[in-house]
């Protein structure tokens, strides 16, 4: 993560938010008096949130690995080409 000054952020901030929004890197922003701040777009952060949901749902963590040792051991649900057709919209 890039990190600046709290003066050389406000003196570009429309660059830097542009920067942001349009790599999707978070930005710290750092300060002397203070707690330094991080900048990060409204679609990432909510990216975020959702993976730290997933991340502290027991019951999703558990599915998931579940669903990764059947993908691996081949031994999950196959669907029919029917159902695989109907999956993709063919």
């Amino acid at each position: 993560m890039d990190s600046i000054s709290v003066n050389k952020f406000r003196d570009n901030l429309k660059t830097f938010v542009e920067q942001v929004a349009q790599q999707h890197l978070p930005l710290k922003v750092t300060r002397r008096s203070g707690e330094d701040f991080v900048v990060i777009g409204a679609e990432d952060w909510e990216r975020e949130q959702e993976t730290l949901y997933v991340l502290q749902n027991s019951s999703l963590m558990k599915q998931i690995a579940e669903s990764s040792l059947s993908h691996a051991e081949r031994s999950g649900y196959t669907p029919t080409n029917e159902e695989a057709n109907e999956i993709l919209d063919l």
